[in-house]
């Protein structure tokens, strides 16, 4: 297929056009090529490009950044799937939104499946659910795909922030009383090429399989990478942020497992996503 990836020079969709060239022409415009807050911009890339399908992997993802800035992320969250749902649905196109487990409130004592009620308690979280929202009522022709704690060798995100400040300090305090889904972006990529084979539109959770507290992942990053380092685990209410993350933000991935489409687990993703880090960085 021919496929447009949104936020193409994020996690997401590097992974995405890294592991899905083979099979597909891949156009992965960054947010400086490709605004998705600007309709026209959006109309204008997708009647030039003419994909067969489109990814909207752009967001503001910055999770803190939502709470100091609701204007901008509802902006780019909400507005931007809008606008992208809008032409997508008006060129008969079908579109896949990447979510997250932050439309969850976190109360549940189990994982949040496909058809429990979102409840966010963060901006980032109510801008995602916007733009949801906005996908499934402009454009049936959709796939929302919630997922959750993802990372990749490069960049920001919570494994290389690990490996650096293991580096800095003698000594760490993790978070051990929020849990999620560490989910590696190449194994979240490789879940949706598979998932847009089939003709079946609506809510899918994809994430690696397991759950683990912030702390359980940081002790996990160690042990892997050979680095012996004291961690000692605290409650959220230690470690104030701007954005309160739901307690139990695990997914459950009903409707992706119906078709056959099951993750690894998180240690075997994360033991794979660290072995390639030390061989792009060797």
């Amino acid at each position: 297929m021919n496929l447009l990836v949104t936020g193409g020079t994020g996690q997401l969709g590097r992974a995405i056009s890294r592991i899905g060239s083979d099979q597909h022409q891949i156009t992965a415009p960054g947010s400086s090529e490709l605004n998705v807050a600007d309709a026209e911009s959006v109309r204008a890339a997708i009647s030039e490009l003419r994909p067969d399908l489109i990814i909207h992997a752009g967001a503001m993802t910055d999770v803190d950044g939502c709470e100091h800035d609701p204007r901008t992320a509802f902006l780019i969250n909400g507005l931007g799937a809008q606008h992208v749902a809008s032409a997508s649905a008006s060129a008969g196109i079908p579109i896949v939104f990447v979510s997250t487990n932050f439309v969850f409130n976190g109360e549940l004592d189990r994982p949040s499946t496909e058809f429990d009620t979102p409840d966010p308690i963060s901006i980032y979280g109510a801008s995602k659910l916007a733009g949801e929202r906005a996908v499934a009522a402009l454009n049936p022709r959709h796939y929302i795909v919630r997922t959750a704690m993802v990372y990749d060798e490069t960049g920001r995100n919570f494994v290389n922030s690990m490996l650096r400040l293991s580096a800095e300090h003698p000594k760490l305090t993790i978070v051990d009383d929020q849990f999620g889904n560490p989910t590696y972006a190449g194994d979240l990529a490789f879940g949706i090429l598979l998932l847009i084979q089939e003709p079946a539109y609506g809510i899918h959770h994809l994430t690696n399989t397991g759950v683990a507290s912030w702390c359980d992942w940081a002790v996990k990053i160690f042990e892997l990478s050979g680095i012996e380092i004291p961690v000692e685990p605290i409650p959220a209410s230690q470690f104030p942020r701007a954005a309160t993350p739901p307690a139990n933000g695990a997914l459950d991935n009903l409707a992706a497992a119906s078709l056959g489409i099951e993750l690894p687990h998180w240690h075997d993703a994360l033991a794979r996503c660290l072995t390639r880090r030390s061989e792009i960085t060797r």
